[in-house]
């Protein structure tokens, strides 16, 4: 930190804030401004107090350096106590603009007709309303349902039936008939979509000074069409279409006509070597895939045909990553997009979509395939739904918002955003190329971007560059965050570039098409927590006799999801679902609750933080934690740090398990005391965590292994370490 943290707000010195790059000229203006906030809050006042009156003031500006508003945050909570108030807060919600969320407006309509006389406003009154979402999710969802762009051909008779006891998640929306891909190209009176409105916001990589692109709903659907008829020349109703390719237009093209004419999606990561892609074909049983030629990043071309050509032998529809023409030579039987195209020529222009029953198959997706095969998880038309429900109620999702999250169509958020744009009549804003650099952030500023998504990793790579200076991002006014753990000073970074909008942290799974728990616009938000479950997801936390814990006491240990739940999976294409989900967890309420895998603590104050993976766990000393909780805080132990990952090491001959803390520094090709940063990481968790936990060993790497969707892989980190320790006679 450029400039170290105050006892409290009020011992900040006009040479603390020029330490912290704020000119020596204007510091004492600044500092006059900071103590009438906080004198706003009334004398005495608690921190988090403090802090909403200084961030209501405003006295801190996005341009401001990023030390000066950790000067200031850090200084107002010096003196918070976690243990016995939880994590402390750095947005709250105000009672007016909380009226003009979704969520808000839709309590105020419904609120005193759904709980009577304790219904008193949003902010009052949402765990009361969070409540009756569980307890009544037929109520919820059926009033929902009409807050979206749904259009049913057959009305469901039902929104949930329990009387098919082999589906232990329910049965809903019985008896529907739709094509949720018609739902998203259809003009929606009720959200104000035409046919003039913009669906799709674009800016190609290396047109960074360009105005961006814009596609309108009837351009979009006519395109849709294009590729639907061209679909239909080539495979039968049903046909498994595979997409790996990156998040562009065509993309989404692609992947809507393919559920508009009846077949459906296999979403496959841009990521994979050849063999993950064949994996893939093989488990989907695929009969084509959509691709590119090479993918454009950070300048670079990188090789996407050659891949999926090593890794299937399925017929391959090739599109050029830049201008008309492919860069590659195609094998005999593929076909490039323009032929593909030119088989719809003739075809009429109005197409009739295939509507199918809810439950029908739409798109197979995988698991990031950690261990294993991945599996192959099925979403039906209610996982759209889902989906767009949820960002609808936590993050806020509105007619004419501009929707930012980069990702991919082979991970769930790709599908998440595309569903959660066109089902709330939002914009969908795609960025052609690298999202890790300044030309990804000046988009987002140029297109008006509103809501913006991201990753942890993808936040580190912003700031580390410092990719926002000079850009303006106040149009933002929610941000999400899903993949990881959160690091509360890169979330601190990132929200002050908004003018401290609020983070809405997520945290679910492709099978659940939705997070389980999130935050919300109608509660208070702190940095790396998460502040409540899902609108009508119930859960336990379990001990480990696999005992719920009361529902208002802090704890730690699994998850266990109500099995009732909207939009999750009652059956996996590779693998046996109940022995996956249910086997072994325990009944509770009459019902075998859902596993998850998750280990969250719930801490005072209500906040949940997720602890890792089950299998992320270690025994220190007898007292169990997780990786997730050593790496929050040894990522701060010193500046140079980039991150950090925490595994523990079973010693060969036996015995307690042994703490490893391996490092990735910001200046790769920098050199590192090792045993100065043990020092430091032991210092750290002594004071922040457990005394009694010993740090055994440390080693800095360049880099850590991950996953394809950036999840980092402790299993292997540990496999590693065990053979090289055990090689060097360490343990």
């Amino acid at each position: 930190m450029a400039a170290a943290a105050r006892g409290s707000v009020w011992e900040i010195q006009p040479g603390d804030v020029g330490a912290a790059g704020f000119g020596a000229a204007d510091a004492g203006a600044f500092l006059a401004a900071l103590r009438s906030a906080a004198a706003a809050a009334g004398p005495g006042a608690a921190g988090d107090a403090v802090w909403a009156a200084v961030a209501a003031a405003g006295v801190l500006r996005p341009e401001h350096p990023h030390a000066l508003h950790q000067l200031v945050y850090y200084s107002v909570y010096a003196g918070w106590d976690r243990a016995a108030r939880g994590p402390p807060p750095y947005w709250f919600p105000s009672p007016t603009d909380s009226r003009q969320t979704n969520l808000g407006r839709f309590m105020e309509a419904n609120g005193p007709k759904l709980l009577g006389p304790a219904y008193k406003d949003p902010i009052t009154s949402f765990n009361l309303f969070y409540k009756f979402s569980v307890e009544n999710q037929e109520v919820y969802w059926s009033m929902v349902l009409k807050q979206l762009a749904v259009k049913f051909q057959k009305e469901p008779k039902s929104i949930l039936s329990t009387s098919d006891r082999s589906k232990k998640g329910g049965t809903w929306l019985q008896g529907a008939v739709l094509n949720i891909a018609e739902c998203c190209l259809l003009p929606c009176p009720s959200l104000n979509r035409t046919d003039d409105s913009t669906a799709i916001v674009w800016r190609d990589e290396g047109h960074d000074d360009y105005p961006v692109n814009r596609m309108s709903l009837k351009e979009l659907r006519s395109q849709v069409i294009t590729v639907a008829n061209a679909l239909d020349t080539m495979f039968h109703k049903g046909d498994p279409i595979a997409i790996d390719m990156p998040m562009t237009c065509n993309a989404v093209i692609i992947y809507l006509a393919i559920i508009l004419g009846g077949f459906v999606v296999v979403s496959i990561a841009d990521s994979f070597a050849p063999q993950e892609i064949g994996t893939r074909m093989g488990v989907s049983k695929a009969k084509a895939i959509f691709t590119q030629d090479f993918i454009i990043r950070g300048g670079k071309k990188v090789p996407l045909y050659s891949r999926v050509v090593q890794g299937s032998s399925s017929k391959a529809v090739v599109i050029p990553a830049t201008g008309d023409y492919l860069g590659v030579t195609l094998r005999n039987g593929d076909m490039s997009w323009k032929d593909f195209l030119c088989r719809a020529s003739g075809r009429s222009s109005i197409y009739s979509p295939v509507y199918q029953s809810v439950d029908a198959l739409t798109n197979i997706l995988f698991s990031s395939g950690t261990t294993g095969d991945p599996k192959a998880i099925p979403w039906t038309q209610l996982s759209p739904i889902r989906c767009a429900a949820d960002t609808w109620a936590h993050i806020d999702v509105r007619p004419q918002d501009i929707f930012c999250w980069p990702t991919n169509l082979g991970w769930v958020m790709g599908p998440i955003v595309l569903y959660s744009c066109f089902l709330n009549g939002a914009t969908l804003a795609l960025y052609h190329g690298s999202p890790l650099g300044r030309d990804f952030c000046k988009f987002v500023q140029d297109a008006g971007v509103t809501l913006l998504g991201s990753v942890p990793s993808l936040v580190k790579s912003w700031k580390a560059g410092n990719c926002v200076k000079g850009l303006d991002w106040t149009k933002i006014r929610v941000l999400g965050t899903t993949g990881e753990a959160s690091d509360i000073d890169d979330n601190l970074w990132l929200t002050s570039h908004t003018s401290y909008k609020p983070i809405v942290e997520c945290c679910g799974g492709t099978e659940l098409a939705s997070s389980y728990i999130q935050g919300s616009l109608l509660q208070p938000q702190s940095f790396g927590a998460f502040s409540g479950a899902s609108m009508s997801t119930g859960f336990v936390i379990l001990d480990e006799q696999g005992t719920p814990y009361p529902d208002d006491v802090p704890c730690a240990g699994e998850v266990g999801l109500f099995p009732l739940y909207f939009g999750a999976t009652n059956w996996l294409l590779n693998a046996d679902h109940d022995k996956v989900y249910f086997d072994g967890m325990p009944i509770y309420n009459g019902r075998q609750l859902r596993r998850h895998g998750d280990i969250i603590q719930r801490t005072v104050g209500g906040y949940y933080i997720v602890q890792g993976r089950a299998d992320d766990t270690m025994n220190l000393g007898g007292i169990k934690t997780s990786s997730v909780e050593i790496e929050r805080v040894c990522n701060r132990a010193d500046e140079r740090l980039l991150e950090t990952a925490a595994v523990s090491i079973k010693p060969a001959g036996g015995g307690p398990e042994h703490l490893a803390i391996l490092a990735v520094l910001k200046d790769r090709s920098a050199q590192y005391d090792v045993n100065l940063l043990k020092s430091k990481f032991q210092k750290a968790i002594q004071k922040n965590l457990n005394p009694l936990f010993k740090v055994s060993y440390v080693k800095v790497v360049p880099e850590f292994p991950r996953t394809a969707s950036n999840k980092l892989l402790r299993r292997v980190l540990r496999d590693q370490l065990k053979q090289e320790l055990s090689n060097h006679s360490k343990l």
